[in-house]
Protein backbone atom coordinates (compact mmCIF):
# COMPACT_ATOMS: atom_id res chain seq x y z
CA UNK A 1 0.00 0.00 0.00
CA UNK A 2 1.83 3.23 -0.78
CA UNK A 3 0.45 6.42 1.15
CA UNK A 4 -0.47 9.86 0.53
CA UNK A 5 -0.02 12.60 3.25
CA UNK A 6 -2.01 15.69 2.31
CA UNK A 7 -0.69 19.30 4.62
CA UNK A 8 -2.52 22.25 5.43
CA UNK A 9 -1.55 25.45 7.97
CA UNK A 10 -4.25 24.57 10.66
CA UNK A 11 -6.48 26.23 12.59
CA UNK A 12 -7.87 26.66 15.84
CA UNK A 13 -9.48 24.08 18.10
CA UNK A 14 -12.54 26.83 18.54
CA UNK A 15 -13.14 30.42 18.05
CA UNK A 16 -12.33 30.86 21.40
CA UNK A 17 -9.86 33.76 22.72
CA UNK A 18 -8.05 30.85 24.61
CA UNK A 19 -8.19 28.45 21.56
CA UNK A 20 -6.93 30.86 18.98
CA UNK A 21 -4.15 31.93 21.41
CA UNK A 22 -2.69 28.64 21.77
CA UNK A 23 -2.73 28.33 17.74
CA UNK A 24 -1.20 31.58 17.51
CA UNK A 25 1.27 30.85 19.95
CA UNK A 26 2.34 27.36 17.68
CA UNK A 27 2.59 29.14 14.46
CA UNK A 28 4.26 32.50 15.11
CA UNK A 29 6.77 31.02 17.57
CA UNK A 30 7.72 29.06 14.49
CA UNK A 31 11.04 30.46 13.07
CA UNK A 32 10.72 29.58 9.34
CA UNK A 33 7.31 32.01 9.96
CA UNK A 34 8.41 35.05 12.51
CA UNK A 35 12.06 34.86 11.20
CA UNK A 36 13.86 37.44 13.75
CA UNK A 37 16.06 37.11 16.74
CA UNK A 38 14.64 34.18 18.64
CA UNK A 39 14.09 36.95 21.97
CA UNK A 40 12.91 39.58 20.18
CA UNK A 41 10.41 37.17 18.55
CA UNK A 42 9.29 35.69 22.21
CA UNK A 43 8.84 39.64 23.46
CA UNK A 44 6.83 40.82 20.38
CA UNK A 45 4.56 37.21 20.53
CA UNK A 46 3.98 36.91 24.46
CA UNK A 47 3.69 41.21 25.07
CA UNK A 48 2.04 42.12 21.55
CA UNK A 49 0.87 39.94 19.30
CA UNK A 50 -0.58 36.81 22.12
CA UNK A 51 -2.90 39.65 24.11
CA UNK A 52 -3.56 42.25 21.35
CA UNK A 53 -4.67 39.62 18.39
CA UNK A 54 -6.03 36.43 20.13
CA UNK A 55 -9.20 38.28 21.10
CA UNK A 56 -9.63 39.87 17.52
CA UNK A 57 -8.47 36.69 15.53
CA UNK A 58 -11.51 34.92 17.76
CA UNK A 59 -14.02 37.38 16.78
CA UNK A 60 -13.15 36.75 13.37
CA UNK A 61 -13.11 32.81 13.27
CA UNK A 62 -16.85 33.40 15.34
CA UNK A 63 -17.73 34.90 12.04
CA UNK A 64 -17.57 32.31 9.29
CA UNK A 65 -17.20 29.11 11.93
CA UNK A 66 -19.78 26.59 11.06
CA UNK A 67 -21.92 25.22 14.08
CA UNK A 68 -22.17 21.40 12.88
CA UNK A 69 -19.04 21.00 11.16
CA UNK A 70 -16.68 23.69 12.91
CA UNK A 71 -13.58 25.43 11.45
CA UNK A 72 -14.38 25.60 7.65
CA UNK A 73 -10.64 25.19 6.60
CA UNK A 74 -10.69 21.64 8.44
CA UNK A 75 -13.80 20.78 7.31
CA UNK A 76 -13.09 21.32 3.52
CA UNK A 77 -9.86 19.89 4.00
CA UNK A 78 -11.24 16.97 5.41
CA UNK A 79 -14.02 16.31 2.81
CA UNK A 80 -10.99 16.75 -0.01
CA UNK A 81 -9.01 13.44 1.52
CA UNK A 82 -12.04 11.30 2.02
CA UNK A 83 -12.95 12.25 -1.94
CA UNK A 84 -9.36 11.59 -3.42
CA UNK A 85 -9.46 8.47 -0.86
CA UNK A 86 -12.55 7.46 -2.65
CA UNK A 87 -10.89 8.19 -6.16
CA UNK A 88 -7.85 6.15 -4.80
CA UNK A 89 -9.43 2.75 -3.78
CA UNK A 90 -7.72 0.54 -1.34
CA UNK A 91 -4.12 0.73 -2.95
CA UNK A 92 -3.62 3.97 -1.59
CA UNK A 93 -4.44 5.24 2.31
CA UNK A 94 -4.76 9.29 2.57
CA UNK A 95 -4.24 10.90 5.85
CA UNK A 96 -4.09 14.72 6.59
CA UNK A 97 -1.80 16.42 8.55
CA UNK A 98 -1.84 20.43 9.82
CA UNK A 99 1.68 21.79 10.68
CA UNK A 100 -0.39 23.89 13.69
CA UNK A 101 -3.00 22.44 15.73
CA UNK A 102 -4.62 19.29 15.06
CA UNK A 103 -4.89 16.81 13.65
CA UNK A 104 -1.09 16.77 13.92
CA UNK A 105 1.32 15.75 10.83
CA UNK A 106 2.75 13.28 13.95
CA UNK A 107 -0.60 11.66 14.38
CA UNK A 108 -0.90 11.45 10.43
CA UNK A 109 1.96 10.38 9.04
CA UNK A 110 2.04 7.41 12.49
CA UNK A 111 -1.22 6.18 10.89
CA UNK A 112 0.33 6.13 7.44
CA UNK A 113 3.00 3.65 8.76
CA UNK A 114 0.54 1.98 11.34
CA UNK A 115 -1.65 1.15 7.98
CA UNK A 116 1.47 -0.49 6.20
CA UNK A 117 2.77 2.02 3.94
CA UNK A 118 5.67 1.55 2.32
CA UNK A 119 6.44 4.34 0.90
CA UNK A 120 4.26 8.06 1.54
CA UNK A 121 4.29 10.91 -0.88
CA UNK A 122 3.90 14.41 1.04
CA UNK A 123 2.32 16.86 -0.37
CA UNK A 124 1.41 19.86 1.09
CA UNK A 125 -1.69 21.66 -0.31
CA UNK A 126 -0.01 25.42 -0.60
CA UNK A 127 0.54 26.01 -4.56
CA UNK A 128 3.19 28.58 -4.43
CA UNK A 129 6.05 27.79 -2.29
CA UNK A 130 7.26 29.77 0.71
CA UNK A 131 9.28 28.50 3.82
CA UNK A 132 6.68 29.77 6.21
CA UNK A 133 4.35 27.43 4.33
CA UNK A 134 5.89 24.56 2.50
CA UNK A 135 8.96 25.21 3.79
CA UNK A 136 8.00 24.07 7.58
CA UNK A 137 5.63 21.42 6.27
CA UNK A 138 8.68 19.02 4.41
CA UNK A 139 10.69 20.51 7.85
CA UNK A 140 7.93 18.81 9.88
CA UNK A 141 7.52 15.85 8.11
CA UNK A 142 11.37 14.97 7.80
CA UNK A 143 11.99 15.75 11.60
CA UNK A 144 8.92 13.55 12.72
CA UNK A 145 10.16 10.35 9.99
CA UNK A 146 13.45 10.88 11.92
CA UNK A 147 12.09 9.93 15.38
CA UNK A 148 10.92 6.87 13.58
CA UNK A 149 12.97 3.20 13.83
CA UNK A 150 11.99 2.48 10.23
CA UNK A 151 12.43 5.79 8.56
CA UNK A 152 9.95 5.59 6.29
CA UNK A 153 10.72 6.13 2.39
CA UNK A 154 9.26 9.86 1.78
CA UNK A 155 8.68 11.55 -1.52
CA UNK A 156 8.39 15.57 -1.37
CA UNK A 157 5.80 16.58 -3.90
CA UNK A 158 7.09 20.08 -5.12
CA UNK A 159 4.51 23.69 -5.11
CA UNK A 160 2.49 22.83 -7.67
CA UNK A 161 1.58 26.96 -8.73
CA UNK A 162 1.73 26.28 -12.45
CA UNK A 163 0.15 22.50 -12.77
CA UNK A 164 -2.23 22.88 -15.22
CA UNK A 165 -4.90 20.37 -13.51
CA UNK A 166 -4.27 23.07 -10.63
CA UNK A 167 -5.09 25.91 -13.04
CA UNK A 168 -7.81 24.60 -14.70
CA UNK A 169 -9.41 23.41 -11.88
CA UNK A 170 -9.47 27.23 -10.26
CA UNK A 171 -10.76 28.21 -13.71
CA UNK A 172 -13.52 25.77 -13.74
CA UNK A 173 -14.97 27.00 -10.08
CA UNK A 174 -14.67 30.70 -11.56
CA UNK A 175 -15.91 30.65 -15.07
CA UNK A 176 -19.74 30.61 -13.51
CA UNK A 177 -19.24 33.62 -11.04
CA UNK A 178 -17.33 35.49 -13.80
CA UNK A 179 -20.45 34.72 -16.50
CA UNK A 180 -23.42 35.58 -13.77
CA UNK A 181 -21.46 38.54 -11.55
CA UNK A 182 -19.87 40.31 -14.67
CA UNK A 183 -17.60 42.02 -13.09
CA UNK A 184 -15.84 45.09 -14.12
CA UNK A 185 -12.13 44.17 -13.09
CA UNK A 186 -11.66 41.01 -11.50
CA UNK A 187 -8.48 40.87 -8.59
CA UNK A 188 -6.18 37.81 -7.90
CA UNK A 189 -5.55 38.37 -4.31
CA UNK A 190 -2.62 36.56 -2.43
CA UNK A 191 -1.57 36.03 0.78
CA UNK A 192 1.66 38.35 1.32
CA UNK A 193 4.82 37.87 2.94
CA UNK A 194 7.22 40.21 4.18
CA UNK A 195 9.97 41.26 1.63
CA UNK A 196 12.75 40.00 3.18
CA UNK A 197 11.23 36.07 3.20
CA UNK A 198 11.53 36.87 -1.03
CA UNK A 199 14.92 38.30 -1.19
CA UNK A 200 15.85 35.32 0.80
CA UNK A 201 14.67 32.74 -1.53
CA UNK A 202 16.73 34.71 -4.15
CA UNK A 203 20.08 32.43 -4.64
CA UNK A 204 21.91 35.82 -5.66
CA UNK A 205 20.02 38.13 -3.77
CA UNK A 206 20.10 40.13 -7.04
CA UNK A 207 16.78 39.49 -8.83
CA UNK A 208 14.24 39.53 -6.31
CA UNK A 209 12.40 42.68 -5.66
CA UNK A 210 15.52 44.58 -7.24
CA UNK A 211 12.96 45.48 -10.31
CA UNK A 212 9.55 46.07 -11.71
CA UNK A 213 9.63 43.11 -13.58
CA UNK A 214 11.34 40.92 -11.65
CA UNK A 215 8.28 38.51 -11.66
CA UNK A 216 7.04 38.45 -15.12
CA UNK A 217 8.46 35.11 -16.31
CA UNK A 218 10.53 32.23 -13.74
CA UNK A 219 13.92 31.75 -13.95
CA UNK A 220 16.75 30.44 -12.01
CA UNK A 221 17.31 33.50 -9.88
CA UNK A 222 13.15 33.71 -9.07
CA UNK A 223 12.48 29.99 -9.08
CA UNK A 224 11.49 29.57 -5.63
CA UNK A 225 10.01 33.04 -5.20
CA UNK A 226 6.54 33.08 -3.83
CA UNK A 227 6.02 36.77 -5.60
CA UNK A 228 7.00 35.39 -8.71
CA UNK A 229 5.01 32.08 -8.53
CA UNK A 230 1.77 33.80 -7.50
CA UNK A 231 1.84 36.01 -10.76
CA UNK A 232 2.48 32.54 -12.59
CA UNK A 233 -0.60 31.75 -11.08
CA UNK A 234 -2.95 34.50 -11.65
CA UNK A 235 -1.74 34.24 -15.47
CA UNK A 236 -2.41 30.83 -15.88
CA UNK A 237 -6.06 31.48 -14.77
CA UNK A 238 -6.62 34.50 -16.32
CA UNK A 239 -5.14 32.93 -19.66
CA UNK A 240 -8.10 29.85 -19.14
CA UNK A 241 -10.31 32.40 -18.58
CA UNK A 242 -9.97 34.94 -21.51
CA UNK A 243 -8.84 37.43 -19.49
CA UNK A 244 -6.78 40.12 -20.67
CA UNK A 245 -4.44 42.05 -19.33
CA UNK A 246 -6.48 45.23 -18.41
CA UNK A 247 -9.36 43.22 -17.10
CA UNK A 248 -7.53 42.06 -14.19
CA UNK A 249 -4.47 42.68 -11.44
CA UNK A 250 -2.44 41.12 -8.61
CA UNK A 251 -2.19 41.98 -4.55
CA UNK A 252 -1.41 40.68 -1.74
CA UNK A 253 -3.29 40.62 1.63
CA UNK A 254 -3.14 40.06 5.60
CA UNK A 255 0.26 41.78 6.02
CA UNK A 256 0.94 42.22 9.51
CA UNK A 257 3.35 44.36 11.08
CA UNK A 258 5.36 47.51 10.24
CA UNK A 259 7.96 45.99 8.39
CA UNK A 260 7.40 45.81 4.18
CA UNK A 261 5.44 43.28 3.00
CA UNK A 262 5.34 42.45 -0.89
CA UNK A 263 3.38 44.78 -3.01
CA UNK A 264 0.61 45.51 -4.12
CA UNK A 265 -1.47 45.24 -1.05
CA UNK A 266 -5.19 44.23 -1.50
CA UNK A 267 -6.41 46.90 0.92
CA UNK A 268 -4.71 49.48 -1.13
CA UNK A 269 -5.77 48.14 -4.56
CA UNK A 270 -9.29 48.03 -3.31
CA UNK A 271 -9.12 51.94 -2.85
CA UNK A 272 -7.78 52.50 -6.32
CA UNK A 273 -10.58 50.12 -7.75
CA UNK A 274 -13.70 52.21 -6.19
CA UNK A 275 -11.61 55.42 -6.87
CA UNK A 276 -11.26 54.26 -10.87
CA UNK A 277 -14.74 54.07 -10.87
CA UNK A 278 -15.29 50.27 -10.45
CA UNK A 279 -18.35 49.17 -9.07
CA UNK A 280 -18.45 45.47 -9.44
CA UNK A 281 -15.59 43.52 -8.46
CA UNK A 282 -14.48 39.87 -8.42
CA UNK A 283 -12.24 38.55 -6.09
CA UNK A 284 -9.98 35.06 -6.79
CA UNK A 285 -7.58 34.14 -4.14
CA UNK A 286 -5.37 31.34 -5.76
CA UNK A 287 -3.00 30.75 -3.02
CA UNK A 288 -5.77 29.04 -0.76
CA UNK A 289 -7.28 26.03 -1.86
CA UNK A 290 -9.64 25.83 0.79
CA UNK A 291 -11.88 28.91 2.28
CA UNK A 292 -10.67 29.96 5.68
CA UNK A 293 -10.40 32.65 7.65
CA UNK A 294 -8.49 34.53 4.96
CA UNK A 295 -11.11 34.19 1.86
CA UNK A 296 -14.22 34.09 3.82
CA UNK A 297 -13.74 36.75 6.55
CA UNK A 298 -10.90 38.51 5.29
CA UNK A 299 -12.10 39.21 1.48
CA UNK A 300 -15.77 38.47 1.96
CA UNK A 301 -16.54 40.36 4.67
CA UNK A 302 -14.28 43.21 5.34
CA UNK A 303 -12.97 43.47 1.83
CA UNK A 304 -16.31 44.06 0.88
CA UNK A 305 -17.51 46.34 3.41
CA UNK A 306 -13.94 48.40 2.52
CA UNK A 307 -15.34 48.32 -1.29
CA UNK A 308 -18.41 49.33 -0.62
CA UNK A 309 -17.60 52.47 1.99
CA UNK A 310 -15.37 53.16 -1.07
CA UNK A 311 -17.66 53.80 -3.70
CA UNK A 312 -18.00 50.27 -4.71
CA UNK A 313 -21.00 48.59 -5.33
CA UNK A 314 -20.51 44.83 -5.39
CA UNK A 315 -17.10 42.37 -4.29
CA UNK A 316 -18.28 38.88 -4.94
CA UNK A 317 -15.49 36.16 -3.53
CA UNK A 318 -14.93 33.20 -5.83
CA UNK A 319 -15.28 30.24 -3.41
CA UNK A 320 -12.04 28.37 -3.47
CA UNK A 321 -11.55 24.94 -4.38
CA UNK A 322 -12.41 23.12 -1.82
CA UNK A 323 -13.41 19.99 -2.54
CA UNK A 324 -14.82 20.76 -5.92
CA UNK A 325 -14.48 17.23 -8.86
CA UNK A 326 -11.97 19.27 -10.63
CA UNK A 327 -9.97 20.23 -7.83
CA UNK A 328 -9.90 16.18 -6.50
CA UNK A 329 -9.08 15.12 -9.66
CA UNK A 330 -6.32 17.47 -9.31
CA UNK A 331 -4.92 16.23 -6.33
CA UNK A 332 -5.09 12.42 -7.50
CA UNK A 333 -3.00 13.75 -10.64
CA UNK A 334 -0.84 15.99 -8.77
CA UNK A 335 -0.26 13.65 -5.25
CA UNK A 336 0.31 10.22 -7.29
CA UNK A 337 2.52 11.97 -10.06
CA UNK A 338 -0.07 11.09 -12.80
CA UNK A 339 -0.14 13.21 -16.14
CA UNK A 340 -2.21 16.32 -16.30
CA UNK A 341 -5.58 15.34 -17.38
CA UNK A 342 -4.83 11.58 -16.49
CA UNK A 343 -7.72 10.71 -14.00
CA UNK A 344 -9.68 12.97 -16.06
Amino acid sequence: MRGLLLLNLGTPDAPTTAAVRRYLRQFLSDPRVLDINPVARALLLNLIILPFRSPKSAHAYRTIWDPARGSPLLYHTQDLARQVQARLGETWRIELGMRYGKPSIAHALARLVDAGCRDISVLPLFPQYASSSTGTAYQEVMAQASTMWNVPPLTLIPAFYDHPDFLAAFADVGAAPLASFRPDHVLFSFHGLPERHIIKSDPGRNHCLAMDSCCDAIGEANRDCYRAQSFATARGIAERLALTPDRYSISFQSRLGRTPWIKPYTDARLDELAASGCKRLLVFCPAFVADCLETLEEIALRAREQFIARGGEELQLVPSLNSAPAWVDAVVNIGTNRGPGASR
